[in-house]
């Protein structure tokens, strides 16, 4: 198997050192008062978040001989290729193309970095002399690609699976956008994906590709899914996931940070980019598990 990596511009790396003295700054130049409860939110949502790895587009391509089908994976806020090279691994060994991108998700808004991100991902899937390009997101990526798709049709589009995509935005923006630091961990792009009319995710239409989407209802962030509805991933609700125009839908009990692994999750990724269908073997079906308004309950999956 042959490696490829295209790199492009500076690393920073993210420390845990870096983090608490970013946390100690804000404690030093705010009142207790204000930041008692709030300081303490923010120490987990920002928990290795606070800086995206990349300055410019890199990509790990891994190529498969003679395949004509190649996939795009695109991370979530703040993450780098390193979150998706589970899947992508997974992909590979299942006869796929697989170009892992890394973005730099705090070089502005969508408007900016969708183009970048997706584009970069096309280019190296074109290069390879695919035919068809799939794509597989975590979180904001998936609102890039359907802004992307919508502001030019992506024509060699294949089907999609999105991982915990805040696709009606998150209430967590809503209620954090006025805290300290938020602006810092979340960039210009993540103070988008709120629920309100002026948002990104407001503002997109129905989804016109065959889509799978896989929510989570597992969380390691107590503190922000209280201020979420339930069930959720601790970042983004599973209702707030649901997009009109979607095919398939499963709920999994991982949380947001870690809902881009686990077998269950990459085996039926995997199914959906062969057949447009999750596994109906490992489907468990639970009236109401994801809540109201399904396009089909008989399309829903918890696990």
């Amino acid at each position: 198997m042959r490696v490829r990596y295209v790199f492009t511009g500076r690393i920073r790396l993210l420390t845990e050192a870096m983090e608490g003295a970013y946390c100690l700054s804000l404690r030093q130049n705010h009142t207790m008062k204000v930041l008692d409860a709030k300081l303490a939110c923010l120490l987990v949502l920002g928990s290795g978040l606070l800086a995206s790895c990349a300055t410019a587009p890199r990509t790990q391509l891994l190529p498969v001989a003679e395949s004509k089908e190649c996939v795009v994976l695109l991370h979530g806020l703040n993450r780098s290729w390193r979150a998706m090279r589970p899947m992508a691994a997974a992909l590979q060994r299942a006869g796929f193309t697989t170009a892992n991108v890394d973005y730099p998700s705090q070089a502005g808004p969508v408007e900016k970095i969708a183009p970048l991100a997706v584009g970069t991902g096309l280019k190296e899937c074109r290069a390879t002399g695919a035919k068809r390009i799939h794509f597989v997101t975590h979180s904001i990526g998936g609102i890039l690609l359907r802004y992307e798709n919508e502001r030019a049709a992506i024509p060699d589009l294949g089907r999609v699976v999105m991982l915990g995509p805040p696709n009606q935005g998150s209430e967590l923006v809503d209620l954090t956008q006025g805290w300290p630091g938020i602006a810092t961990i979340s960039g210009a792009a993540g103070l988008q994906l709120g629920t309100d009319k002026n948002s990104v995710p407001s503002s997109l239409g129905p989804v016109d590709f065959e889509l799978g989407v896989i929510a989570g209802t597992g969380t390691i962030n107590v503190l922000a899914s209280a201020m979420l509805p339930n069930p959720d991933d601790g970042k983004v609700s599973v209702a707030a996931t649901r997009v009109e125009g979607m095919d398939d839908f499963l709920v999994v009990k991982n949380s947001h940070r870690y809902i881009t692994r686990g077998d269950i999750v990459l085996r039926n990724t995997e199914s959906f980019l062969k057949t447009g269908r999750f596994i109906d073997a490992d489907r468990t079906l639970v009236a109401g598990c994801a809540g109201s308004g399904a396009p089909d309950q008989s399309k829903l999956a918890c696990f």
